[in-house]
């Protein structure tokens, strides 16, 4: 899934997801105190606005231009938002951000492959700087059947935790029910979530 398959994802309609900012976002860091904030795989914008109308200052990140375009146009006509968020194309997977940048690092559905290093994992993790705060959401792995599993390709928030060292202290790692529908065309019915806190 490279640069070229995202931006014809997202010209393929002219708007891919609903425009709000997920749900796991919304109830894991309304109560965070805002700072700095790097939101990876960023697509269309919608949380990286959301976390700055509320005083984040935002770096949001993501691999596909036609994303990018899209997200910094509709935050154009608001000032607010305009002048704390900077819009970046990059492949954090496979460059790291900046070590200890961040009082949040938020990635929701960032299709972060396992790798036996974990190189691009600690990148990530690296970025969040002592008292911030990893949130990590993504779609649980289905049900055991039939036929490869690709979903098992990916971090799960369980392997992030049990990665995560004495510097780091665990605030949730759950399976929850959404708690608005999924996108069209899914059947997410549930996201697994992994919030951390960086002691040190």
């Amino acid at each position: 899934m490279d640069a070229r398959h995202w931006d014809d994802m997202y010209r393929s309609r002219d708007q891919v997801f609903s425009g709000n900012p997920n749900p796991v976002l919304v109830a894991e860091a309304a109560g965070l105190r805002p700072g700095q904030a790097l939101d990876v795989g960023c697509g269309e914008g919608a949380d990286a606005v959301w976390l700055a109308r509320r005083g984040w200052r935002v770096t949001a990140v993501d691999v596909s231009e036609v994303a990018l375009r899209r997200a910094a146009a509709a935050a154009e006509a608001d000032a607010e938002v305009r002048d704390r968020v900077a819009w970046a194309r990059d492949d954090l997977a496979a460059t790291p951000p900046p070590a200890g940048a961040f009082d949040l690092v938020s990635m929701h559905y960032f299709p972060l492959r396992r790798e036996p290093d974990h190189r691009a994992l600690c990148g990530l993790l690296a970025a969040v700087a002592p008292g911030g705060t990893l949130l990590y959401a993504t779609h649980p792995l289905p049900a055991p059947g039939p036929g490869p599993n690709t979903a098992a390709e990916y971090y799960q928030p369980g392997d992030i935790a049990q990665l995560l060292g004495p510097a780091w202290g665990i605030v949730v790692n759950e399976t929850r029910p959404r708690t608005t529908p999924p996108p069209e065309g899914t059947h997410h019915t549930h996201d697994a979530v992994l919030r951390a806190l960086r002691l040190s």
